[in-house]
């Protein structure tokens, strides 16, 4: 008998459509109520709890940190697998902390909807049903946090909301999924390979994301060199990771009072690194000390550094960890 651990925190998926088209929470959680619609694999036993109430731009690193908490003591308790429902607009970071805290610690599934309860076509109890299946698959195991919607599952390291509205918003960008929901079975395509994992025990970091436009002057950077205390930086660079020039000067100045700044691109497909040899260029911009973060976006890569952060890792440990 598996015992799964569901775990509700609010969003689309428990919210419902009002007559206006309004869509809101509800005060209870129509998922609550969820059992008899759904078809679920025998001998498996669900412990449901209402964990939170919230649409998930009211989110916070301290929410993921609890929900960690949480898993670590189900994990304690005899818990096999975890499914937390989650809004769509932050589940993406939720899923990556959780991954890069306590991936490796048992089989962890987030999951939403892009439909409330109510609207023609939900797909909340759906999707609810596809993760308690993978959930309870054996070939979950060690493939760390994964994201179950419309029949895909991916891993949180990559995946990423790509629409907002479409029920097919979560894609993979150039990975594409690792597994896929079948009517019978849990198909696994793909494996990733091991990543480090920090349980960190703190959160305190204030790490701001910089898009990087055409003809951006250095502005931002001389607010944060002359007097707004940050603790690291994560810039989306220009295509395979360049800044304009005249972006440098405030910019080589943060990095030399010792700075950590996390460099990703701002194109959707691709991994960001030092190719061009130009003022401004990667191969400039490496030399100085910047960190390129493989194949990840800037609100992952800001989740990343707030663990190496409290995780206390030296120069080139955080180094070694960001560019992993």
């Amino acid at each position: 008998m598996k015992r799964i651990l569901i775990l509700h925190t609010g969003g689309t998926i428990s919210m419902s459509q009002d007559a206006d088209g309004a869509v809101r929470p509800d005060k209870k959680n129509p998922l609550l109520a969820a059992g008899q619609e759904l078809r679920l694999p025998a001998e498996i036993e669900l412990i449901v709890e209402d964990f939170s109430n919230l649409p998930s731009p009211h989110i916070t690193v301290e929410t993921m940190f609890k929900l960690k908490e949480r898993i670590k003591t189900a994990k304690a308790a005899g818990i096999d697998s975890v499914v937390i429902t989650h809004g769509t607009d932050t589940l993406e970071e939720t899923a990556y902390f959780l991954e890069v805290t306590i991936g490796d610690l048992l089989p962890i599934i987030l999951t939403g909807a892009m439909r409330s309860i109510n609207e023609l076509g939900s797909d909340g109890l759906y999707n609810f049903e596809c993760a308690i299946r993978v959930a309870a698959s054996d070939s979950a195991r060690d493939k760390g946090v994964l994201v179950v919607m419309n029949d895909e599952v991916h891993s949180a390291r990559y995946v990423t909301k790509t629409h907002t509205t479409n029920v097919a918003t979560f894609r993979t960008p150039t990975l594409g999924p690792i597994g896929l929901v079948t009517k019978s079975k849990i198909l696994f395509k793909q494996e990733l390979p091991k990543a480090t994992h920090y349980d960190i025990e703190s959160f305190d970091a204030l790490i701001p994301i910089v898009k990087v436009f055409a003809g951006m002057q250095g502005d931002f950077f001389e607010l944060l060199d002359q007097g707004i205390k940050v603790d690291g930086l994560v810039v989306e660079a220009l295509g395979a990771g360049n800044l304009p020039p005249q972006t440098l000067p405030p910019f080589y100045h943060l990095l030399e009072k010792g700075l950590p700044i996390v460099l990703v691109s701002r194109c959707f497909n691709g991994i960001a690194e030092p190719v061009y040899d130009y003022h401004g260029g990667g191969v400039e911009l490496a030399q100085h000390g910047v960190i390129f973060c493989n194949g990840i976006n800037s609100q992952k890569a800001r989740i990343k550094l707030l663990i190496a952060l409290n995780a206390h890792l030296n120069q080139a440990e955080l180094k070694q960890f960001m560019e992993e």
